[in-house]
C-alpha cells in the first residue's frame, strides 16, 4: 500500500455477536503474567480461569454444537498459575503451557461437551525458574521457544531431556518472545527496555540489539511483514505507543503511533493477520479494540476501525484464518475475553456479491497446516516453508464417507477413545501421521456403535461438578445491610489514617470503638443497644494523649479495651456498663517494655489475661494483665511485623514479616522460630491467619507487582513454600482476613474498598471456593464480625459484622437462601465454640497448660433440625409429556382443523343480523 493506492481493507468493519452468540459460563482470570490470557485453534479456546490460583484452564470450542450452544469445562494443568499458552499450527487440538511452578507441558485436548479428564503427555523442566512465556514454531513440528524470567530457550520436545539452546540472559524480566514468519529468527523484549534479535542456529547472542522502549512497563513485540517488527509499550509520559521497526536497522523506528494514557500501565495486547496486514490492538481493562493496516511504506501504520465493546478486555484472540468465514468476507475473527463472557468480534470487508461467490482478493493462499521439516532439520540448517493452501470453499478436499466399522472377529477390540480426542501415542505428531480414532466396540462398555453409553444420574452430577469445579454450599451467600434501626449515624471526625497494621476498627457483642481524628489519640465507644442518629455536641472518649497505632477488645471481658500507643506503650482501659459517660484520661494499666512503636496488639484466644504485642524494635512480646508484667520477648524478625495470628488452640504464633518471612513460634518452649518458609514477595503489608483447625496458615499480601494475593501454607512444612495463592487484583489496601471455623468462610475486607471478597477453604485441592461477593454502596472504612451468637438462625444468617463508613455504623447479616427455613439448618450450624469465655488463665497457660472452648449448639429449642425434617413426597408440578404429544392420525388432525374453522364461521343456517331490522311502510316511499 501507498498513499496513492486506495487499500480494500481500509473499510474492514467490526462485527459484534449479539449476545445469544456470546460464550457464557466463564469466570476469567485477572492474573498478572505476560501472556495474553486466551488463545484459539480452528476448533478449541483455551482461557485461564479464576479458579485454583489461576492453576486451571477452562476450555470450550471456537463454533456452538448442535443445539446451538457452546459447552465450557475445566481442567487443572498446573499447581500454580498458568502463564502463557499456545495451540500448534500443525495440531488443532496440542496445547503448550507454562506456569509459575517452572514446568512446561504438552497436553491433547478432547472437545468440552465430552468431559474426558485431559493429562499432560509431556512435561518439561527447563530448571531457570518461573516459566513465563511459550511459543510453538511457525514451520517445524516438534520445536518450541520457551521463556523463563530472564533466558529465552529453544526447546526440541521430542528430546525432551534437555533445550538445544539456552540464549542469552537477559538482565532484567523477559516480557514478550516472537518468532519471524519464516522461523528463522526470534525477536525478544524485555524489561531493561531492550529490543533484541536471536538466530539461535548461528548464536547464542543476539544478532542485533537496541534500547528501543521508554519505559520498562508491560511490553508486546511482534513480527510484521517480511523484516519489519511491531513494538507496544509506554512512552516517558505513561501513554501507550506503538511502533514500527526494520530488524535490519534497529537504530530508530520506522514509525510510531502514540495511543490513550492508560491508568495502572494496562498492557496493550497486539495480534497481527500476515495475509492481510491488519493488526489488532486490545487493551487490557479496555473497552475498546483498534485495528490498524500495516505497511512496508509510506504511510506505515493506518487506522483502519475503533471498536467500542461492551465490557472490559481481560485477553485477547485470533482464530486461525482456515475458519474464517470467507463466503461472508470476513477477514479475521477474534475472542474478546471479558469476566463473565467469550465476545466473537468478526471483521468483514463490505462487498455487494458477499454470500454469494468467494473473493479472492481478500484471500491469498495461507499457510497450511502441515509442518515443513522437524525441529531436527531445523536445528541442522534447514529454511523449508510450510506449504500454502487456498481459502477457496470449492478448493478444499471433500471429506470421504466412511463405511460403518466392521465389527472384531474376537471381543478385544481396540479400546474406543473419545470422539474429538486424538489416539496418537506421540504427543506431537501431527494430524496427517496420527493414528484415525478407532470405531471398533469398546471393550469396557460393550457398544457396537459409535454412541458414547448415556451418563447415569451420578455420573451426570461428577460430570456437571468436573465442568463447574468443586461447588460450595454457601456460593449463593448473600449479604445485605440491616435495617436503617439498627445504625448508628451522624459519624463526625473519624480517623482514617490509621495504620496499615491496625484494622481501625473493632467490636464485640456489646459496643464499638472507633478512633477519631482528634490530638490526643481519641477512641470513641459506641453501645450496640444504643442505635440512632448521634448528637452534634461532642462526644465521651478515651484519651490516650497519642496517637494509637492499634487497639483491641479483650475476648472474655467486653468492658476490657487495649490500646497500643506511639510512644510504644500500652494503655488498658475499663469501659463502666452502660458505656462513657464521660471522658476517660486514666487506663487501668500501662504496659512498658517495648523500645521503638507498637505496630499491632493481639489477645490470646484461649487464655484469659494475655496479650501480644509486635513493634519497631523487630521484637514480639506477651503481656501478664493480671500481673502487668512482660513474660515472654520472641525475636527472630529482621524487618517490620506485618500482622501476627494465634493457632485455634492458643499454643503457636505465626507471624508475617516485611522481610519476606513467615515464622511460627511457640512461645513457651523457644524465643526463636520453630518454623520458618517464604513469604509475599511485595513489601506493601501483609496479615495471617490460622485455616482449617489449624492444618494451614493464610497469609494475604502482595507479590512483587503489587498485586493483592491470598497465599496458603501448610503449617506442618512451612520451608516447602506456598501450596497454592490467588492473585486479587491491584489495590493499595492491605486485604484484612477474616475465618470462621463453624463454617470454614473465609471473609476478606480492605480499607477503603467498597467489595467483600468470601471463599470457601477447605483442606484438599482446589482449597479456595469462591462464593457470591457483598458490594457497599460506598466505599468502608473497617468491618468488624461478632461472635457466633448474634447470628439470627431463623433467616440462616452464618455469620454477622459491622461495617464502618464515613459517617455511619451499619450492621451486616450474610445469609445463605434455604427454601425451609421452618427446620434449624444444622449443616450449616455445627455446635459453635464459646469463644467468648476463657478456657483457662494466663498462669496456667504459662505452666504448660492447654485448654479447648466447650462447644454449644444454636439451634432454638422450638425448632427441627432441617436433618430430621419428614421426607416428602415429590409432587408434579405438570401433567406427563404424553398428554400434550398424544399420537392423532392425519384424519383426526384434519377433522379438528375443519371442526375449528367452521367454528368460527358459525352456523350457516342462523339468520343474518339485518334480518331482524325494523323497515318502513310502503306508502311512506311516496314520499
Amino acid at each position: 500500500m501507498n498513499r496513492f493506492k486506495t487499500s480494500k481493507f481500509k473499510n474492514t468493519t467490526p462485527k459484534i455477536a449479539k449476545k445469544d452468540g456470546w460464550i457464557n459460563n466463564v469466570r476469567a482470570g485477572s492474573f498478572s503474567c505476560q501472556g495474553n490470557h486466551i488463545k484459539a485453534s480452528s476448533k478449541l479456546v483455551v482461557f485461564n480461569a479464576e479458579q485454583a490460583g489461576g492453576g486451571m484452564l477452562g476450555l470450550t470450542s471456537v463454533k456452538p454444537g448442535s443445539d446451538g450452544q457452546w459447552t465450557v469445562s475445566l481442567f487443572s494443568c498446573h499447581s500454580d498459575l498458568v502463564t502463557d499458552m499456545d495451540f500448534s499450527p500443525f495440531d488443532e487440538r496440542l496445547l503448550a503451557t507454562c506456569s509459575v511452578d517452572e514446568t512446561v507441558k504438552l497436553w491433547r485436548l478432547c472437545d468440552p461437551e465430552l468431559q474426558g479428564s485431559n493429562s499432560p503427555e509431556q512435561t518439561l523442566h527447563p530448571g531457570h525458574g518461573r516459566v513465563e512465556l511459550v511459543l510453538f514454531h511457525p514451520t517445524s513440528s516438534d520445536l518450541l521457544a520457551v521463556g523463563t524470567t530472564n533466558s529465552p530457550l529453544i526447546w526440541d520436545v521430542s528430546r525432551q531431556d534437555a533445550p538445544l539452546a539456552v540464549l542469552e540472559q537477559h538482565s532484567d524480566h523477559l516480557q514478550s518472545l516472537s518468532w519471524k514468519r519464516d522461523g528463522s529468527l526470534l525477536a525478544s523484549s524485555c524489561k531493561d527496555k531492550m529490543l533484541r534479535v536471536f538466530d539461535p542456529r548461528a548464536q547464542l547472542a543476539p544478532v542485533q540489539s537496541t534500547k528501543g522502549l521508554q519505559n520498562n512497563k508491560d511490553s508486546r513485540i511482534l513480527w510484521a511483514k517480511d523484516d519489519f517488527l511491531l513494538t507496544t509499550g509506554f512512552d516517558m509520559v505513561r501513554s501507550r505507543e506503538l511502533r514500527l521497526w526494520d530488524s535490519r536497522k534497529l537504530s530508530s523506528s520506522v514509525s510510531s503511533v502514540s495511543l490513550s494514557a492508560s491508568s495502572g500501565f494496562r498492557m496493550l495486547i497486539p495480534l497481527f493477520d500476515d495475509d492481510t496486514s491488519l493488526l489488532i490492538l486490545a487493551g487490557m481493562g479496555d473497552t475498546s479494540i483498534d485495528c490498524f493496516e500495516v505497511s512496508t511504506s509510506e504511510p506505515f501504520l493506518s487506522q483502519v476501525s475503533h471498536c467500542l465493546t461492551d465490557a472490559s478486555t481481560r485477553g485477547v484472540a485470533m482464530v486461525p484464518k482456515l475458519a474464517m468465514d470467507v463466503m461472508s468476507c470476513e477477514v479475521m475473527h477474534i475472542l474478546q475475553m471479558t469476566d463473565n463472557y467469550i465476545i466473537p468480534i468478526s471483521y468483514q470487508v463490505p462487498r455487494k456479491n458477499s454470500r454469494q461467490e468467494f473473493h479472492d482478493d481478500l484471500y491469498p493462499d495461507t499457510a497450511g497446516t502441515t509442518p515443513a521439516m522437524s525441529a531436527e532439520e531445523w536445528w541442522q540448517g534447514g529454511n523449508k516453508q510450510v506449504e500454502k493452501v487456498s481459502l477457496n470453499p470449492e478448493k478444499q478436499p471433500k471429506p470421504k464417507s466412511q463405511s460403518p466399522p466392521k465389527k472384531e472377529a474376537s471381543g478385544e477390540g481396540r479400546k474406543e477413545e473419545p470422539r474429538g480426542c486424538s489416539t496418537s501415542s506421540s504427543p506431537l505428531s501431527t494430524p496427517s501421521s496420527s493414528a484415525a480414532p478407532s470405531r471398533s466396540p469398546s471393550s469396557t462398555s460393550g457398544l457396537s456403535s459409535g454412541f458414547l453409553p448415556s451418563p447415569s444420574p451420578s455420573q451426570a452430577a461428577k460430570a456437571i461438578q468436573s465442568m463447574l469445579g468443586p461447588i460450595s454450599k454457601f456460593r449463593h451467600i448473600h449479604g445485605s445491610v440491616m435495617h436503617r434501626d439498627t445504625h448508628i449515624t451522624n459519624l463526625r471526625g473519624l480517623n482514617l489514617t490509621t495504620p496499615g497494621e491496625s484494622d481501625g476498627f473493632d467490636a464485640n457483642h456489646q459496643r464499638m470503638a472507633v478512633p477519631l481524628a482528634i490530638s490526643g489519640g481519641q477512641i470513641a465507644i459506641f453501645e450496640r443497644s444504643q442505635p440512632g442518629r448521634l448528637p452534634d455536641t461532642s462526644l465521651a472518649t478515651i484519651q490516650n494523649s497519642v496517637n494509637v497505632a492499634d487497639f483491641c477488645w479483650d475476648p472474655f471481658d467486653p468492658h476490657r479495651l487495649a490500646v497500643a500507643g506511639e510512644d510504644a506503650k500500652i494503655r488498658v482501659w475499663r469501659v463502666p456498663e452502660g458505656g462513657l459517660t464521660e471522658t476517660l484520661t486514666e487506663p487501668e494499666l500501662i504496659l512498658q517494655g517495648h523500645t521503638e512503636k507498637i505496630y499491632s496488639i493481639k489477645f490470646h484466644p484461649v487464655a484469659s489475661g494475655l496479650l501480644t504485642s509486635s513493634s519497631y524494635d523487630f521484637t514480639v512480646r506477651l503481656w501478664n494483665l493480671d500481673s502487668g508484667d512482660e513474660v515472654k520477648v520472641l525475636s527472630g524478625h529482621q524487618d517490620q511485623i506485618f500482622g501476627m495470628a494465634w493457632s485455634p488452640d492458643g499454643r503457636l504464633l505465626a507471624t508475617v514479616c516485611k522481610d519476606g518471612k513467615v515464622r511460627i513460634y511457640d512461645p513457651r518452649r523457644s524465643t526463636e522460630p520453630v518454623q520458618e518458609g517464604p513469604g509475599p514477595e511485595g513489601h506493601r503489608g501483609a496479615r495471617v491467619v490460622w485455616v482449617c483447625d489449624g492444618k494451614y496458615l493464610l497469609v494475604s499480601g502482595f507479590d512483587s507487582r503489587s498485586d493483592r494475593g491470598l497465599y496458603l501454607y501448610s503449617a506442618e512444612s512451612l520451608s516447602s513454600g506456598v501450596v497454592v495463592n490467588i492473585q486479587m487484583g491491584v489495590s493499595p489496601s492491605t486485604l484484612i482476613p477474616f475465618y470462621d471455623p463453624d463454617t470454614s468462610l473465609l471473609v476478606l475486607t480492605g480499607k477503603g474498598d467498597t467489595k467483600v471478597h468470601i471463599y470457601e477453604v477447605v483442606p484438599d485441592d482446589p482449597y479456595f471456593i469462591e462464593c457470591s461477593s457483598f458490594n457497599s454502596s460506598e466505599p468502608y472504612k473497617g468491618l468488624a464480625f461478632l461472635p457466633k451468637t448474634e447470628c439470627n438462625v431463623r433467616d440462616v444468617e452464618v455469620i454477622v459484622g459491622l461495617m464502618l463508613t464515613k459517617v455511619t455504623i451499619e450492621p451486616v447479616a450474610f445469609s445463605v437462601p434455604r427454601v425451609k427455613k421452618e427446620f434449624f439448618q444444622d449443616d450449616v450450624f455445627p455446635d459453635t465454640a464459646v469463644c467468648w469465655e476463657p478456657a483457662l488463665n494466663v498462669s496456667a497457660w504459662l505452666s504448660g497448660s492447654n485448654g479447648r472452648h466447650k462447644k454449644i449448639s444454636l439451634k432454638p429449642k422450638d425448632m427441627t433440625p432441617v436433618s430430621e425434617a419428614p421426607k416428602e413426597a415429590p409432587v408434579r408440578k405438570y401433567l406427563p409429556s404424553s398428554v400434550y404429544l398424544e399420537e392423532k392420525t392425519d384424519e383426526q388432525k384434519k377433522e379438528e382443523l375443519l371442526s375449528a374453522m367452521v367454528a368460527k364461521l358459525g352456523n350457516m343456517d342462523d339468520p343474518l343480523p339485518q334480518d331482524s331490522f325494523e323497515g318502513v311502510d310502503e306508502d311512506e316511499w311516496d314520499d
